[in-house]
Protein backbone atom coordinates (compact mmCIF):
# COMPACT_ATOMS: atom_id res chain seq x y z
CA UNK A 1 0.00 0.00 0.00
CA UNK A 2 2.78 2.38 1.00
CA UNK A 3 4.71 1.49 -2.16
CA UNK A 4 1.62 2.17 -4.29
CA UNK A 5 1.12 5.58 -2.66
CA UNK A 6 4.82 6.34 -3.19
CA UNK A 7 4.58 5.41 -6.87
CA UNK A 8 1.48 7.63 -7.29
CA UNK A 9 3.20 10.51 -5.53
CA UNK A 10 6.35 10.12 -7.62
CA UNK A 11 4.33 9.95 -10.82
CA UNK A 12 2.36 13.06 -9.88
CA UNK A 13 5.58 14.92 -9.07
CA UNK A 14 7.11 13.88 -12.42
CA UNK A 15 4.00 15.00 -14.33
CA UNK A 16 3.98 18.33 -12.50
CA UNK A 17 7.67 18.88 -13.23
CA UNK A 18 7.21 17.96 -16.93
CA UNK A 19 4.25 20.35 -17.22
CA UNK A 20 6.35 23.14 -15.69
CA UNK A 21 9.17 22.51 -18.16
CA UNK A 22 6.80 22.48 -21.15
CA UNK A 23 5.12 25.67 -19.96
CA UNK A 24 8.50 27.35 -19.64
CA UNK A 25 9.39 26.28 -23.19
CA UNK A 26 6.16 27.72 -24.55
CA UNK A 27 6.24 31.01 -22.68
CA UNK A 28 9.97 31.74 -22.63
CA UNK A 29 10.61 34.83 -24.79
CA UNK A 30 12.82 34.51 -27.86
CA UNK A 31 15.65 37.03 -27.79
CA UNK A 32 16.88 37.92 -31.27
CA UNK A 33 20.30 39.46 -31.79
CA UNK A 34 19.78 43.19 -32.36
CA UNK A 35 20.48 44.28 -35.95
CA UNK A 36 23.55 46.42 -36.55
CA UNK A 37 22.40 50.06 -36.95
CA UNK A 38 22.09 51.02 -40.61
CA UNK A 39 24.73 53.81 -40.65
CA UNK A 40 27.28 51.38 -39.20
CA UNK A 41 26.24 48.55 -41.51
CA UNK A 42 26.29 50.81 -44.59
CA UNK A 43 29.77 52.14 -43.80
CA UNK A 44 31.13 48.62 -43.25
CA UNK A 45 29.74 47.30 -46.56
CA UNK A 46 30.96 50.33 -48.50
CA UNK A 47 34.44 49.87 -47.03
CA UNK A 48 34.77 46.18 -47.95
CA UNK A 49 37.45 45.78 -50.59
CA UNK A 50 36.94 42.16 -51.58
CA UNK A 51 34.06 39.80 -52.29
CA UNK A 52 32.79 37.31 -54.85
CA UNK A 53 29.38 36.16 -55.99
CA UNK A 54 27.88 33.61 -58.34
CA UNK A 55 24.41 34.06 -59.74
CA UNK A 56 22.25 34.91 -62.72
CA UNK A 57 21.19 38.09 -64.47
CA UNK A 58 18.28 38.94 -66.77
CA UNK A 59 18.25 42.15 -68.81
CA UNK A 60 15.34 43.67 -70.71
CA UNK A 61 15.58 46.80 -72.87
CA UNK A 62 13.36 48.16 -75.68
CA UNK A 63 15.76 46.77 -78.26
CA UNK A 64 17.07 43.55 -76.73
CA UNK A 65 17.05 41.17 -73.81
CA UNK A 66 19.07 38.26 -72.51
CA UNK A 67 19.72 35.92 -69.59
CA UNK A 68 23.20 34.99 -68.45
CA UNK A 69 25.10 33.43 -65.61
CA UNK A 70 26.99 36.00 -63.57
CA UNK A 71 30.29 35.87 -61.72
CA UNK A 72 31.68 38.90 -59.95
CA UNK A 73 35.00 39.21 -58.16
CA UNK A 74 35.99 42.41 -56.42
CA UNK A 75 39.66 42.99 -55.55
CA UNK A 76 40.06 46.43 -54.04
CA UNK A 77 39.14 48.91 -56.75
CA UNK A 78 39.21 46.29 -59.51
CA UNK A 79 35.93 44.67 -60.58
CA UNK A 80 36.05 41.49 -62.66
CA UNK A 81 32.66 40.54 -64.12
CA UNK A 82 31.92 37.48 -66.26
CA UNK A 83 28.67 37.11 -68.21
CA UNK A 84 28.30 33.69 -69.78
CA UNK A 85 25.80 33.32 -72.60
CA UNK A 86 24.63 36.81 -73.52
CA UNK A 87 25.19 39.37 -76.22
CA UNK A 88 25.20 36.98 -79.16
CA UNK A 89 28.89 36.29 -78.60
CA UNK A 90 28.72 33.45 -76.08
CA UNK A 91 30.08 35.44 -73.17
CA UNK A 92 31.98 38.49 -71.99
CA UNK A 93 34.62 39.24 -69.37
CA UNK A 94 34.82 42.79 -68.11
CA UNK A 95 37.52 44.28 -65.91
CA UNK A 96 37.23 47.79 -64.54
CA UNK A 97 39.47 49.65 -62.13
CA UNK A 98 42.18 52.28 -61.70
CA UNK A 99 40.85 54.16 -64.74
CA UNK A 100 40.98 51.10 -67.02
CA UNK A 101 38.12 49.39 -68.86
CA UNK A 102 38.82 46.04 -70.49
CA UNK A 103 36.39 43.84 -72.46
CA UNK A 104 37.03 40.34 -73.79
CA UNK A 105 34.54 38.06 -75.54
CA UNK A 106 34.54 34.32 -76.11
CA UNK A 107 35.03 35.08 -79.81
CA UNK A 108 38.48 36.42 -79.06
CA UNK A 109 37.65 40.12 -79.22
CA UNK A 110 39.70 42.32 -76.89
CA UNK A 111 38.84 46.00 -76.48
CA UNK A 112 40.09 48.61 -74.04
CA UNK A 113 39.11 52.07 -72.83
CA UNK A 114 36.38 54.00 -74.62
CA UNK A 115 36.18 51.41 -77.41
CA UNK A 116 35.35 48.75 -74.81
CA UNK A 117 32.72 50.94 -73.14
CA UNK A 118 31.01 51.71 -76.45
CA UNK A 119 31.06 48.07 -77.58
CA UNK A 120 29.61 46.85 -74.28
CA UNK A 121 26.87 49.48 -74.32
CA UNK A 122 25.94 48.52 -77.88
CA UNK A 123 25.68 44.86 -76.92
CA UNK A 124 23.80 45.44 -73.68
CA UNK A 125 21.54 48.18 -75.00
CA UNK A 126 22.37 50.57 -72.11
CA UNK A 127 25.43 51.91 -70.26
CA UNK A 128 26.34 49.52 -67.45
CA UNK A 129 26.97 51.51 -64.23
CA UNK A 130 29.76 49.24 -62.96
CA UNK A 131 31.26 51.82 -60.60
CA UNK A 132 27.97 52.03 -58.71
CA UNK A 133 26.89 48.45 -59.27
CA UNK A 134 29.68 47.07 -57.07
CA UNK A 135 27.91 48.78 -54.15
CA UNK A 136 24.30 48.29 -55.22
CA UNK A 137 24.76 44.54 -55.53
CA UNK A 138 25.84 44.51 -51.85
CA UNK A 139 22.75 46.38 -50.73
CA UNK A 140 24.23 49.85 -50.16
CA UNK A 141 24.36 53.11 -52.12
CA UNK A 142 27.55 54.15 -53.89
CA UNK A 143 29.39 56.57 -51.57
CA UNK A 144 29.68 60.25 -52.35
CA UNK A 145 26.55 60.38 -54.53
CA UNK A 146 23.07 61.51 -53.42
CA UNK A 147 20.68 58.62 -52.82
CA UNK A 148 17.20 57.95 -51.43
CA UNK A 149 16.99 54.94 -49.12
CA UNK A 150 14.04 52.93 -47.83
CA UNK A 151 14.86 50.66 -44.91
CA UNK A 152 13.50 47.53 -43.31
CA UNK A 153 13.71 49.11 -39.86
CA UNK A 154 13.61 45.83 -37.99
CA UNK A 155 16.53 44.28 -39.85
CA UNK A 156 18.30 47.54 -40.65
CA UNK A 157 18.82 46.85 -44.35
CA UNK A 158 17.62 48.36 -47.60
CA UNK A 159 14.38 47.43 -49.29
CA UNK A 160 14.63 50.17 -51.95
CA UNK A 161 17.32 52.51 -53.25
CA UNK A 162 17.16 55.37 -55.76
CA UNK A 163 20.48 56.63 -57.13
CA UNK A 164 21.88 57.93 -60.42
CA UNK A 165 18.46 57.62 -62.06
CA UNK A 166 18.10 53.93 -61.13
CA UNK A 167 15.33 52.51 -58.93
CA UNK A 168 16.56 49.40 -57.13
CA UNK A 169 14.43 46.97 -55.12
CA UNK A 170 15.88 44.40 -52.73
CA UNK A 171 13.32 41.62 -52.81
CA UNK A 172 15.15 38.94 -50.83
CA UNK A 173 18.30 38.52 -48.74
CA UNK A 174 20.63 35.60 -48.08
CA UNK A 175 21.76 34.84 -44.54
CA UNK A 176 25.15 33.17 -44.30
CA UNK A 177 28.80 33.39 -43.32
CA UNK A 178 29.12 36.62 -45.28
CA UNK A 179 26.24 38.16 -43.32
CA UNK A 180 22.87 39.35 -44.62
CA UNK A 181 23.38 40.15 -48.31
CA UNK A 182 20.97 40.58 -51.23
CA UNK A 183 19.73 37.48 -53.03
CA UNK A 184 17.16 39.01 -55.42
CA UNK A 185 17.69 42.52 -56.77
CA UNK A 186 15.58 44.34 -59.37
CA UNK A 187 16.79 47.58 -60.96
CA UNK A 188 15.02 49.82 -63.43
CA UNK A 189 15.87 53.00 -65.30
CA UNK A 190 13.33 54.07 -67.85
CA UNK A 191 12.53 51.10 -70.07
CA UNK A 192 15.64 49.18 -68.98
CA UNK A 193 15.18 46.45 -66.39
CA UNK A 194 17.88 44.34 -64.76
CA UNK A 195 17.18 41.43 -62.41
CA UNK A 196 19.92 39.66 -60.47
CA UNK A 197 19.63 36.46 -58.45
CA UNK A 198 22.64 35.62 -56.28
CA UNK A 199 23.15 31.91 -55.59
CA UNK A 200 26.28 32.26 -53.49
CA UNK A 201 28.27 35.00 -51.76
CA UNK A 202 31.90 34.61 -50.75
CA UNK A 203 33.39 37.15 -48.30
Amino acid sequence: MIRRLYRHAARAAFIAALAAVLAACVTAPVHETPAVPWPERRAALQAESGFALHGRVAVSTPGTGFNASLRWQQHGEVSQVSLDGPLGVGGAQIEVGHGNFDLRTSRGEHLEGDAARVALEQRLGFPLPLAELRYWIRGVPAPGVAADEVLDEGRQRLTHLAQQGWEIDYNEYLEGAAGSLPRRVSAQRGDTRVRVVVDRWTP
